[in-house]
C-alpha cells in the first residue's frame, strides 16, 4: 500500500452487486481504513493522524459525533470511517494556481463530486469575477476587502451565513456574531437538514433540545432501541457501545427498513474474537418498518405498555415519576386505550405479534434508551413521531436514571456545539442580551433564513451575499438543479474549505474560495502560540481538539483568523469587537463564551481538564424539564403514514459505507454489496415484478409532490431485502428528486425520508410537470 494518485471518476457501468454482509468492521474494516489513509498521505503521516485521534489533547475526529470514553481509551480510538475521514483532510494531493488553470469551470461542472473530492487540499485562496472561466490566485487581503466591500454594499437581510457542523465551537461563535454584528440571523446550518426535528420534538416535551444520556448510561441500559439509524456506517463506534451493553446484560432492538450489517453483528477489530470469530451478535429483535411507519409502531407500543399496567397495576407506569414531573397523563392516556391494528399493520409493515414482543421488552425494562437518528427526522410527521418517542420515556421514567433516557444520535462532529454556540436562524433572548452585553452590540431580533427558507431565496433573487463555513450546500439541500442554477444569480459566494466541491463550481456570480486548516493541522502562526480549540460531542461532552500536523501549504488559514479578518474588513477597526485580539488568542474567545454562554463558565481552565466537561442537562442531571410550564410534557398526535399514489413507492435517500455526507471516501458500500456505482435504487423483488420491471434494469425516477414532478435519470434497479412499496437510493444523486415544498412540520427539514417516485425505462421519455 503507497500513496496513490487521484481517481480517474466514476463508471457506473462497472457497478457490481453482491450479497449483503451480515456483520461489520473485523479485519477487513482494518485493511480498508489503513489502505485509503496511506493511498493518501504516505505511511508515517497516516500513523502520526491516526494514533493522535480521539485522544486525550490529541485530534478530535472530523467524522461523527459520537462521545469518547471518559476512563482507559484504546490506542487505536477511531472506527474505519474515521480513518477513512481524516485520510480526506489529511492528503499530501494539493490543489493549486495551476489545477485551476488546467481545468474551467465548465469543465468542472462536468465532473462528480467523487472527482473533485480526491483531487486533494486547496493550497491558497481563489476568485472568479464576472466573465471569468477559471478561478484565478488572489491575495488574502484582496479576498477579504472584497468580502467587506460587497457585504456593505448590500442590507443584512441579502446577506447569509451557512455553517457546516465541522466548524469548532470558537469558529461558531465568532461567525454567528459576525452575523448578528452585520445585523442578520440568517444563520442557516446542516442541523435544520437532519436533527432539527428532533430539536422541535424535544424543546417543548422535556425543555431541552438534546439528548439525555452519556456514554455510561449505553453500556449500563437494560434495553436499547436503535431506531432509523445505521450505526456500522454512519456512527461505527456505537457498536463496541452496544456490545459493552450487551455484556453487561443488556438488549438491543433494531427497528429499520433496510437489514444494516450493524445492526446485527459486530465484529471488533481491536480483539481477537472481532479479527478472526463470530462476533458479538447485537439486535436481540428486529423491526423491518416501513418507511414513515415509525409513528403508528410508538402509538401501538404506548396502547401495549398503557394495557399491560391495567392488567397488572404498577408493574409497567412510573407513576410516581409522572405525578411530579409530568403534564397531560390523562389525554395520552385515553388517546391511546384503543387501536386499529389493522391500519397499525399497514402503517408500519409489521404484525401485531412483533410489535407486542418488544412491548414486553420495554415493559420488563427498568432502564430503556431510545436512539434515533435521520431515519426519524426527515419526514412530514416527523416531529410528532419523535414526541411519541418522549411520552414512552416518560411513562416508565425513563429520564434521569442511569441507562435510560433520549438519544438523538447526531451527525457531524460538532453540529451540537454550533447551535449551543448560537449559530441558529431562531435565536432566544437571554442569548441575544448576553452578547449583547458582552460586546456593546445591538443583535438583530427578527428570525433569520434556515437551510430550506435560504433554498427559496436564491431562487427568489433575495440573496446578495452567501458564505459557506464548510459544507456542499448547493448539493446537500433538496431541488437541487433549481438550487444551482438560482445560486449562480448570486452576487458573491465564499466558501470556506478545505478540498473542492461541487458548490465552487456552481457559484455565484463572483466568487471566492478561501482555504482553511483542517482539524489535524497545526494551528500555530499566532503571537500566542500554537492554539487549540473545542467541540461538543452528541452527549454535551465538550473537549479540546488540537492539530499536530505540518499543513499542506503556507498559505492557509484557520477557521477563526479567516472569520475575524472577514469581520474587521466589513465592520472596520472601530467596531467594539476585538476581532484581532479574538483570533490571535482563543483563549480570549472562550473567556467571552464563558461570560455570554451558561455553562461554559471558566471554560479554558475547564476545557483542558483531560476529558473536558460535561455541559448541563436538566433531565439527565436533576429530573428537572424547562419547558414553558416547567414540567415534561405528554403529547397526543394523530396517527399519520406515507401512502404514495398508485404506481409510486415511498422513496428515501441514504449513505454509501464509503462515504460522509456529500463527501465520498470510494465506491464500496460492502456492507449492502454494492461497489463501482452509486445511481441505484434498492427495491423489493415482488415491487420490481409489479412495476413491470426486472433486477438490474436502467430507469429513469419521476417524484410527485403537490402536482409537481422532479425527475432524475438513468439509475439502475437492485432487488434488496427492502418492505414491500418502500426503496432506497444514494445520497445526494436522489437530491433532485426532492421537492423544496416537501419538509417535516414545525422543523421544516426537508423530507429526504419521504419521497413518492415511479420508474420508466430509460430510455423512454415524457414531459414533467412542474
Amino acid at each position: 500500500m503507497t500513496r496513490r494518485a487521484p481517481v480517474t471518476d466514476i463508471n457506473e457501468d462497472d457497478l457490481s452487486v453482491s450479497t449483503p454482509k451480515k456483520a461489520a468492521a473485523g479485519l477487513e474494516a482494518v485493511v480498508v481504513a489503513l489502505d485509503r489513509g496511506i493511498a493518501q498521505a504516505g505511511v508515517s503521516r497516516t500513523a502520526r493522524a491516526l494514533l493522535r485521534l480521539n485522544q486525550r489533547n490529541g485530534t478530535d475526529c472530523p467524522g461523527c459525533a459520537w462521545p469518547e470514553s471518559t476512563g482507559h481509551r484504546k490506542t487505536a480510538e477511531f472506527c474505519e470511517n474515521g480513518a477513512k475521514a481524516v485520510a480526506e483532510e489529511n492528503t499530501l494531493r494539493t490543489v493549486g494556481p495551476e489545477f485551476w488553470a488546467e481545468h474551467s469551470l465548465a469543465e468542472l461542472a462536468g465532473k462528480t463530486e467523487y472527482w473533485l473530492g480526491n483531487q486533494g487540499r486547496i493550497s491558497q485562496p481563489v476568485v472568479v469575477r464576472p466573465g471569468d472561466t477559471h478561478y484565478s490566485p488572489i491575495a488574502w487581503e484582496d479576498a477579504f476587502a472584497l468580502i467587506g466591500e460587497k457585504i456593505r454594499a448590500t442590507t443584512p437581510d441579502r446577506t447569509v451565513f451557512y455553517t457546516s457542523g465541522r466548524t469548532a465551537n470558537e469558529t461558531a461563535f465568532l461567525y454567528q456574531l459576525f452575523a448578528r454584528s452585520i445585523g442578520t440571523n440568517n444563520l442557516p446550518d446542516c442541523s435544520n437538514m437532519c436533527h432539527e426535528s428532533s430539536g422541535s420534538a424535544l424543546n417543548p416535551t422535556i425543555g431541552i433540545g438534546k439528548g439525555t444520556v452519556s456514554l455510561e448510561d449505553i453500556h449500563v441500559a437494560e434495553l436499547i432501541l436503535v431506531v432509523g439509524q445505521n450505526p456500522g456506517t454512519n456512527h461505527p463506534r456505537m457498536l463496541s457501545a452496544l456490545a459493552e451493553c450487551k455484556a453487561n446484560g443488556g438488549k438491543v432492538v433494531a427497528v429499520n427498513p433496510l437489514p444494516e450489517a450493524g445492526l446485527f453483528n459486530f465484529k471488533d477489530p481491536q480483539t481477537p474474537t472481532g479479527l478472526v470469530g463470530g462476533g458479538v451478535p447485537l439486535a436481540d429483535e428486529f423491526l423491518q418498518i416501513k418507511v414513515g411507519g415509525d409513528l403508528a409502531l410508538f402509538q401501538a407500543l404506548g396502547h401495549l405498555l398503557l394495557e399491560e399496567e391495567a392488567r397488572v397495576p404498577g408493574s409497567v407506569v412510573d407513576q410516581e415519576f409522572i405525578d411530579a414531573n409530568t403534564d397531560g397523563i390523562e389525554a395520552y392516556r385515553a388517546a391511546r386505550t384503543e387501536i386499529d391494528w389493522v391500519e397499525t399493520e399497514k402503517a408500519t409493515g409489521l404484525s401485531r405479534l412483533d410489535i407486542s414482543v418488544v412491548a414486553k421488552m420495554m415493559a420488563a425494562s427498568n432502564a430503556t434508551i431510545i436512539c434515533w437518528a435521520l431515519g426519524l427526522t426527515q419526514q412530514p410527521h416527523s416531529v410528532n413521531t419523535l414526541k411519541e418517542i418522549i411520552n414512552l420515556l416518560l411513562l416508565q421514567g425513563n429520564f434521569g436514571k442511569p441507562g435510560a433516557g433520549a438519544c438523538p444520535v447526531r451527525g457531524h462532529s460538532n453540529v451540537q456545539g454550533d447551535r449551543t454556540m448560537g449559530v441558529w436562524e431562531k435565536p432566544k433572548e437571554p442569548m441575544l442580551a448576553a452578547l449583547d452585553a458582552e460586546f456593546g452590540i445591538v443583535s438583530p431580533r427578527e428570525h433569520g433564513l434556515d437551510s430550506v427558507n435560504t433554498v427559496e431565496a436564491f431562487e427568489n433573487d433575495d440573496v446578495d451575499v452567501f458564505v459557506s463555513m464548510g459544507g456542499n450546500f448547493a448539493l446537500a439541500c433538496s431541488d437541487t438543479d433549481a438550487l444551482e442554477a438560482a445560486m449562480q444569480r448570486v452576487g458573491l459566494t465564499v466558501h470556506i474549505s478545505t478540498k473542492p466541491n461541487r458548490s465552487h463550481v456552481m457559484h455565484g456570480v463572483t466568487s471566492l474560495i478561501l482555504p482553511t486548516l483542517g482539524r489535524t493541522d497545526t494551528d500555530d502562526k499566532h503571537p500566542a502560540g500554537r492554539q487549540i480549540l473545542s467541540v461538543e460531542d452528541s452527549m454535551s461532552m465538550v473537549h479540546s481538539t488540537q492539530g499536530r500536523l505540518a499543513p499542506v501549504s503556507e498559505h492557509l488559514l484557520a477557521e477563526p483568523v479567516i472569520v475575524a479578518r472577514m469581520a474587521r474588513a466589513t465592520l472596520g477597526d472601530d467596531h467594539p469587537v476585538d476581532w484581532k485580539a479574538m483570533a490571535e488568542d482563543y483563549d480570549v474567545i472562550r473567556d467571552h463564551i464563558s461570560r455570554v454562554l451558561p455553562g461554559f463558565e471558566n471554560f479554558n481552565k475547564r476545557l483542558r481538564d483531560k476529558n473536558g466537561f460535561v455541559l448541563p442537562n436538566p433531565p439527565r442531571d436533576t429530573r428537572s424539564f424547562a419547558t414553558d410550564i416547567g414540567r415534561a410534557r405528554f403529547t397526543v398526535s394523530t396517527l399519520e403514514y406515507l401512502t404514495p399514489p398508485p404506481g409510486h413507492l415511498i422513496l428515501q435517500t441514504m449513505r454509501s459505507h464509503d462515504q460522509y455526507n456529500t463527501t465520498f471516501y470510494g465506491l464500496d458500500d460492502r456492507y449492502r454489496g454494492i461497489k463501482d456505482g452509486r445511481r441505484v435504487i434498492l427495491i423489493h423483488a415482488d415491487d420490481v415484478t409489479e412495476l413491470g420491471f426486472a433486477d438490474r434494469d436502467l430507469v429513469d425516477v419521476i417524484s410527485t409532490f403537490g402536482g409537481q414532478e422532479r425527475r432524475a435519470d438513468k439509475f439502475r434497479l437492485v432487488v434488496y431485502p427492502t418492505p414491500r412499496g418502500c426503496a432506497a437510493a444514494y445520497f445526494p444523486e436522489a437530491n433532485q428528486l426532492m421537492h423544496r415544498e416537501l419538509v417535516a412540520r414545525e422543523s421544516n427539514t426537508p423530507g429526504y425520508k419521504a419521497m413518492s417516485v415511479r420508474f420508466i425505462p430509460h430510455e423512454a421519455s415524457v414531459p414533467v410537470l412542474g
